[in-house]
């Protein structure tokens, strides 16, 4: 059984005291958990620790929809399996039956456990989340980009507790008590005093064994971010910082450190039980090296860089999953991990703890190792977990389950393996729709980043409204952020680059496309490299080509005109209009465009062609 609130609490207050001294001298502590109280180390000189960890859960308590709550699995024959997965009461009991039988078991994070989350969460500022957190034994996180979309406030309310400062308490009588888990935040810092926002790592201890945890986010957060969610905040390199604090901890006497990174990897292949250090299409072959061959992307140079006085690194915000192994500086192979997102997968990595040396022993990889575990819905569903859901179903029951349009079949969006979604278009032509009044914004075309879009549209019904049916909850996970509509003019020129930028710069090597309205096409050659993949005379707006000297009106989110995801053109845009939020434009847009009798069919997805 997982340590109950109450003994976590307790805990809390047993150190208080001493965590104040610390805090006064700039040293972070943490009060253990419950059970982790000092004792005489048992015989033998190793023993076996249980890593648990997950990421990325943005809110999804309940099982995601679509594509979104599917995992690819290889099978032996090398065919590919979709296996329904994820969910918070199914999370709970696999996390509790993995736990059985580890005497040294720790749960962690690697951020993005809130923020983007469907409206069961995000219409209490994810209150249930946090709540869930702690039913389900979770002892430490690092922050995510995520944790600061409603702004530094709301993440140290999640972490401290309190009622919402705008929409009070959500239950009569109850107040919400926040986070029994520390949120590490170590390359954060406030700009005024240089100290970091939240704890930079803290100390897990069981029965003589010390595990620090270090946590970061990604230093490119603020890219990623509405400017207001990170004002008044730094972000700093993740490597130097990762290397100061584990200098920290050695001087502490902890020789045994995990750092969880808000910040990943591409593998070659989107199955969960890919082998990443082989670098051939199916993994598992004789290449594998220890070298984490088969995985790209900002985490590979971060893992060369960290110091090996780091044991494993625990990542996320990619999204994928993968169990690799990456030598660090000193040519010893470690770690790196990432259980997908929204709880569909946990990773188990075992550490052998030498208790005379008081580090991990990492002279080989070989052995019981890290690997990913998919959360399976053929399981039994965690008691307590589906009675916190049930509760605040209730209280969301009134807004989530009003209908706001039909579908005659599944809208992929989330889960896409394309640069064009159809849900993609239906969200930008929703937006177009809202402000091409010429008294609206007078919009000409719209613009909408794919990593706003959170989920796909599921024709199957979920709940009690029937199927094909679309709910405002529905709706509300697709379109999570609520950012307010923004109409700008952009010259031709303007445009042309911001379409470039989908493929250049920052997002080079993980490209991030753009969806686009009715009547913008144009085509990506993946052959060239590049802002070159954007065939400039391709680009046409209603059949005519895109002229670089003209103005053109140009719908887009808050996130993008203010230059988010790696488009710094959209920041240079003229004679902004404030539209409606991109919610209210795709709910409105569902409804006009859809009936029982008539529902909305899957664009076609035809608007960007692909050379390959």
């Amino acid at each position: 059984m997982p340590p109950t609130p109450q003994r976590r609490r307790l805990a809390r207050s047993v150190t208080a005291g001493a965590a104040a001294l610390a805090a006064a001298a700039g040293i972070a502590v943490t009060a253990l958990p419950a059970g982790a109280e000092s004792a005489p180390p048992r015989a033998g000189r190793t023993v076996d620790v249980q890593l648990l960890s997950f990421n990325d859960f943005h809110g999804n308590l309940e099982p995601p929809q679509g594509s979104s709550g599917t995992v690819e699995e290889i099978q032996p024959d090398g065919s590919k399996k979709s296996i329904a997965a994820g969910g918070v009461a199914y999370l709970a009991q696999s996390l509790r039956t993995a736990r059985k039988g580890h005497p040294y078991s720790v749960t962690a994070a690697a951020g993005d456990m809130v923020g983007a989350s469907p409206l069961l969460s995000g219409l209490f500022h994810d209150e249930p989340t946090v709540e869930a957190m702690n039913g389900l034994g979770l002892d430490v996180t690092s922050v995510g980009n995520h944790e600061f979309d409603e702004d530094r406030a709301e993440l140290t309310r999640l972490q401290r507790g309190g009622c919402h400062p705008k929409d009070g308490c959500y239950e009569k009588g109850k107040k919400f008590r926040g986070a029994d888990f520390p949120y590490l935040a170590a390359n954060v810092t406030d700009d005024r005093t240089g100290r970091p926002l939240l704890k930079p790592y803290t100390v897990w201890k069981h029965k003589g064994v010390k595990i620090g945890f270090i946590g970061v986010t990604l230093e490119g957060t603020p890219d990623v971010v509405t400017a207001d969610g990170v004002k008044g905040l730094k972000f700093h390199d993740e490597v130097e910082t990762i290397n100061k604090y584990a200098k920290v901890l050695n001087r502490q006497g902890v020789k045994s450190i995990v750092a969880l990174i808000h910040e990943g990897g591409l593998p070659a292949s989107t199955s969960y039980n890919y082998d990443c250090d082989s670098p051939g299409p199916g993994g598992g072959s004789s290449q594998a090296s220890s070298s984490g061959g088969g995985i790209s992307g900002p985490i590979t140079d971060i893992a060369k860089h960290v110091t090996p006085q780091v044991d494993a690194l625990v990542t996320g915000h990619t999204h994928q999953a993968y169990a690799c192994t990456i030598p660090d500086p000193s040519g010893t192979p470690r770690t790196v991990t990432s259980a997908a997102s929204f709880g569909k997968l946990y990773t188990e990595t075992h550490l052998t703890y030498d208790r005379r040396t008081h580090d991990i022993v990492r002279t080989s990889v070989k052995g019981p190792g890290a690997v990913n575990h998919v959360v399976n819905r053929d399981q039994s569903k965690a008691a307590d977990m589906t009675s916190l859901i049930a509760r605040w179903n209730k209280l969301a029951a009134p807004v989530a389950n009003r209908p706001v349009g039909h579908i005659s079949a599944d809208i992929a969006g989330r889960g896409a393996n394309a640069p064009e979604s159809p849900l993609g278009d239906i969200v930008s032509d929703a937006q177009l729709e809202a402000t091409k009044a010429a008294d609206k914004g007078g919009a000409q075309l719209a613009l909408m980043n794919p990593g706003g879009i959170r989920s796909d549209l599921a024709y199957k019904a979920s709940g009690p409204e029937g199927d094909g049916v679309v709910t405002y909850g529905e709706a509300f996970t697709v379109q999570p952020f609520t950012n307010m509509t923004n109409v700008v003019d952009l010259t031709g020129a303007q445009l042309l680059t911001a379409l470039q930028q989908q493929v250049s710069g920052p997002n080079q090597s993980s490209p991030k496309i753009l969806q686009v309205s009715e009547g913008l096409t144009y085509t990506l050659d993946m052959t060239k490299s590049g802002a070159d993949r954007v065939v400039k005379n391709s680009v046409r707006l209603d059949g005519a080509a895109i002229d670089p000297a003209k103005t053109y009106r140009v719908a887009m989110n808050e996130f993008l005109a203010g230059g988010g995801d790696g488009f710094p053109v959209l920041k240079d845009g003229k004679n902004k209009y404030v539209g409606p939020s991109d919610l209210d434009a795709f709910t409105a847009y569902l409804t006009a465009h859809s009936s029982a009798s008539g529902p909305l069919d899957p664009p076609k997805a035809d608007r960007i062609t692909v050379v390959k």
